[in-house]
């Protein structure tokens, strides 16, 4: 049995400094040490989805990714909007993820961190009943305005969405650790 729990993050935005990146990476100081964090900014690697590649030996670093996502007991995704939906390289990512059955029935955290993002957010909790993963409503977070959210460092200043992120990684850490 592993000693920590891992939590794998996910960006839908491949833009080194974009609220999603920032984001994720200000989650770090509401994880525990009780798990390990790994932000995943690998997705712009991954080749476009072709089924035709997706038999015994996928590309590898579908591969690694597929590998990365198997080793987690839980998974943080956070998108942008783009033209009302999941921006092209997520989608990419999670097509890659429908023939393996990585995300089947594991726990899930959407968060969406966008200038609106409503379509977004519905979208990707969509796509992620296509592919069975775990996200119940408590694990899902809409952060509409973002970037007037955060400081220069990405820190969430408001402090609804400072609780409302500390809520839904307590609840998904409670239910990784309670499921060992």
């Amino acid at each position: 049995m592993k000693a920590n729990k891992v939590i794998v993050a996910l960006s839908g935005s491949i833009r080194e400094n974009s609220s999603t990146q920032r984001t994720l990476n200000s989650l770090q100081k509401h994880i525990s040490t009780e798990c390990e964090y790994i932000i995943y900014n690998g997705l712009h690697k991954l080749p476009h989805f072709n089924p035709d590649l997706d038999g015994e030996t996928p590309p590898s670093d579908v591969q690694s990714f597929r590998s990365l996502l198997d080793q987690a007991d839980g998974v943080v995704i956070c998108t942008p909007e783009y033209i009302k939906g999941v921006p092209g390289v997520l989608k990419n990512a999670l097509e890659w993820l429908v023939s393996s059955a990585t995300l089947y029935e594991k726990p899930v955290a959407v968060i969406t961190s966008s200038g609106g993002g409503e379509h977004a957010h519905q979208a990707l909790q969509l796509n992620l009943s296509m592919l069975q993963a775990h996200v119940p409503n408590e694990w899902t977070l809409l952060i509409s305005g973002a970037n007037s959210k955060q400081n220069e460092n990405g820190e969430y200043v408001r402090e609804e969405v400072v609780e409302s992120l500390q809520k839904l990684l307590d609840s998904l850490k409670g239910h990784i650790t309670s499921n060992s």
